[in-house]
């Protein structure tokens, strides 16, 4: 048998519009899939718990998807410049494929990957897979990087679209000599006990089925309110594609160009397709600051925050974590995010606003939390979304750009219904407190069955005394 080259999955979980493996397989040589966990990483060794239930799920959906065209996936744990050194001398590989993976940790990782493989005189061959343009690609009029979202994107439309995505390989000669797989499931990537991914199953679908599924459906429908809709939790107007993006289960030009060809079929809703394309921009915006920029991910953009006066309350700090804040669209997004793995992009500005602003709490911690939580946690993503509503990251939100969690609900959320669903001890009081339970009158709060500071917290800042404080804290800043 010939020897093989090695196709070693990351961030790519898919086989359509995967250039890496397109280009493993045209070698003629038979291919041997295989995914590494790497706990040793500091990316994987920092995957969130809700990250690492999706990872199952999609690998599982991976291992199906190559099973249908006649392959299989091996799984290993460990250090993947060990693990992949191991295949190669177990089955004489000539070559490792991949795609490029843009976290900082990934050039050390990559590097000492190329130094093991070039002892024994295999090539190390990286394909672009995960962005519309790859960072350098895109760069300002003085050949820097972009700061500034609307420049940046205007210079990847000025580019032209991204190239059409293309199919599986139609024929791949696999590698029939299995080096031995190890089980998925004794992996512990799952919840234990309590299981507090329970139901999430019927929420979500990873792999590129369910990618291709989710696509389709948002485009079908949703599309056409998106410019409007997607500031409303309670409305299905949002795309719900990050997590298959970040695992790589759809390409980003696939999203691109199907979403393109809605625009084409239907001009009336080309408006509404480039909004959302334009919030693909910044997903990608973020991923090239990341790349240029990797302090971002751990330290302010704007280096007069390193001395911004941050608190560390961590009874305040809980209270967000939980969802008993008291302000009651701040309550409903963290407890969306505990029950979905999930939570709605405005929501997820106010509730970073309120946990920086008005609890004046390090944005890292923020981070962190959301690392954890989110099906979608993805560094480039999280960091410099965090940064953007703190104040300190690139093309940031201004200092006094400080939202109030009151008229937030009330304008976002004007029936109430999100607050409803994700607070129900709030269910039954009038909409005209909704979002001001601690200004409902003592007959109105007994009528709804609410004892404050009981069945729902009081307020655990007040709005207007926080402002200032925020605005206090910013203005130190001018001194450096």
């Amino acid at each position: 048998m010939t020897n093989p080259v090695i196709y070693w999955f990351r961030q790519d979980l898919r086989t359509r519009d995967l250039p890496g493996l397109i280009a493993a397989a045209a070698t003629g040589a038979p291919v041997l899939a295989c995914y590494i966990l790497d706990d040793t990483s500091p990316g994987e060794a920092a995957m969130g718990a809700a990250s690492r239930w999706w990872l199952h799920h999609s690998l599982r959906s991976l291992a199906a998807e190559l099973a249908a065209l006649g392959g299989s996936l091996v799984l290993r744990r460990g250090a993947a410049p060990a693990v992949l050194d191991n295949l190669v001398a177990g089955t004489g590989a000539t070559a490792v494929y991949c795609s490029r993976v843009y976290e900082p940790w990934a050039n050390t990782l990559e590097e000492s990957l190329h130094t093991v493989l070039a002892s024994r005189g295999v090539s190390f061959k990286r394909y672009p897979g995960a962005l519309l343009f790859e960072p350098g690609q895109v760069m300002n009029k003085g050949g820097g990087p972009c700061k500034v979202f609307t420049p940046f994107w205007r210079q990847c439309l000025a580019a032209g679209a991204p190239a059409v995505p293309r199919p599986a390989p139609a024929a791949i000669d696999w590698y029939r000599r299995s080096p031995g797989s190890e089980d998925l499931t004794r992996w512990g990537l799952l919840p234990g006990e309590p299981d507090w991914a329970r139901g999430w199953g019927e929420l979500w679908q990873p792999g590129s089925d369910g990618a291709r599924r989710r696509l389709k459906d948002f485009l079908a429908g949703p599309v056409s309110d998106y410019d409007e809709g997607r500031n409303h939790p309670a409305r299905e107007a949002t795309s719900r594609l990050s997590a298959h993006l970040h695992f790589g289960e759809i390409s980003a030009r696939t999203v691109w160009h199907a979403a393109a060809a809605r625009a084409g079929k239907d001009p009336g809703s080309a408006d509404q397709v480039d909004k959302f394309l334009s919030e693909l921009g910044w997903r990608e915006f973020s991923h090239h600051l990341l790349y240029h920029f990797p302090a971002i991910a751990a330290e302010p953009f704007k280096a007069q925050f390193r001395h911004f006066p941050w608190l560390g309350n961590a009874a305040a700090l809980r209270a967000w974590q939980r969802g008993h804040t008291g302000y009651p669209i701040v309550d409903a997004g963290m407890r969306e995010l505990w029950s979905t793995g999930f939570m709605h992009n405005r929501i997820r500005m106010v509730v970073a606003s309120f946990l920086t602003k008005h609890l004046l709490i390090h944005w890292r911690s923020g981070a962190r939390w959301f690392q954890d939580t989110l099906v979608d946690a993805d560094l480039a993503n999280n960091s410099c979304g965090w940064q953007w509503v703190a104040g300190s990251g690139a093309d940031a939100s201004p200092y006094f750009r400080i939202f109030n969690p009151v008229t937030q609900g009330e304008k976002f959320d004007e029936e109430g219904r999100y607050i409803r669903q994700w607070v129900p001890e709030l269910a039954r009081l009038p909409d005209r407190y909704l979002n001001r339970p601690w200004e409902a009158p003592p007959d109105v709060l007994e009528a709804a069955g609410i004892l404050l500071g009981e069945t729902y917290p009081l307020p655990v800042v007040d709005h207007k005394s926080a402002r200032e404080s925020a605005l206090a804290a910013y203005a130190s800043l001018r001194d450096h």
